[in-house]
């Protein structure tokens, strides 16, 4: 049986878009493929008629640095949406930047998988715990979506509507990639996560933090945990209370504390219950705001 009708390799976005516009039957977008093509081989994904490739659209495959435009004053790091797992994690311009997303991308499956799966598809199925979306929400990114008339940037949150439901416009929009901003000293970020030993599945846990210090203190601090509901999310009450914080124990356990209090872990009959993500966080947001404080420390 086949698993599609018809097959396309636009090279332009325009081309893609119009490509799933068009199609006669239901169509899909395709770039990795690793969860797509086992969902349909295993019947967990509709019939599709047309498998659209979007490997061969240059821009989606980038990773630079951008020069500031459209009312945009600073230079980003732009990754796009197409741009293999593997690449990122052995990116010296994206460890530089970004440290926090090398180290959620190098844990994601396996080689062979990081080899051929996208950051683009690792978002947009709108996991609360996609390990490259909790790193670029503590990093501040904005994706870029595209459909047959502009362009639009949006913070990530508003890519998220439920729990692997995404807020793109099926048939109409394509992501194009994500915008970082670069990281200035004493800036600095980290990821960490708890999974299981054969460490291919997603995670029971996993906590990313960028930060910004002054010499004693914290001055700035953005704090995201999946899955921490039922989208991905950063936790901005702990946020709030580490502004202006030295890193010590005492802040560390009422940190502890408020991300408790403003987060409800849920109970996975695969994974974990809700209790034991509790008592695993403490000693992931300890770990991971020592690693990003010293991080920035460093020039």
């Amino acid at each position: 049986m086949n698993l599609w009708q018809r097959y396309i390799s636009p090279d332009t976005i325009p081309e893609a878009i119009r490509a799933l516009a068009s199609a006669s039957g239901p169509a899909c977008l395709i770039a990795g493929g690793t969860d797509l093509m086992l969902d349909l081989q295993q019947g967990r994904h509709t019939p599709i008629d047309t498998l659209v490739d979007i490997t061969s659209i240059p821009e989606l495959t980038m990773l630079e640095v951008r020069c500031p435009k459209n009312g945009y004053r600073q230079e980003q790091l732009f990754i796009g949406a197409a741009v293999p797992l593997s690449r990122i994690a052995g990116s010296p311009l994206v460890l530089e930047h970004a440290q926090a997303l090398v180290e959620a991308c190098a844990l994601i499956g396996g080689p062979q998988v990081r080899n051929v799966a996208t950051l683009g598809g690792n978002v947009a199925h709108a996991l609360p715990a996609a390990d490259g979306t909790i790193a670029l929400m503590a990093l501040n990114a904005q994706a870029e979506v595209a459909d047959l008339e502009k362009r639009r940037r949006v913070p990530l949150s508003d890519l998220f509507v439920g729990p692997g439901q995404s807020a793109l416009k099926t048939g109409q929009e394509l992501l194009v990639g994500f915008y970082i901003p670069l990281r200035t000293p004493p800036q600095g970020s980290a990821f960490k996560r708890v999974m299981r030993a054969q460490g291919i599945a997603l995670p029971i846990l996993n906590l990313s933090v960028w930060m910004e210090r002054q010499t004693k203190q914290i001055e700035d601090v953005r704090v995201a945990v999946g899955p921490s509901g039922l989208t991905p999310r950063r936790i901005t009450q702990v946020e709030d209370f580490l502004r202006g914080q030295k890193l010590d124990s005492d802040t560390c356990s009422h940190a502890l504390e408020v991300l408790l209090n403003n987060v409800h872990f849920r109970t996975s009959p695969y994974r974990a219950s809700a209790e034991y993500r509790q008592q695993l966080v403490e000693g992931l947001l300890n770990d991971t705001l020592k690693v990003a404080w010293q991080r920035a420390g460093s020039l």
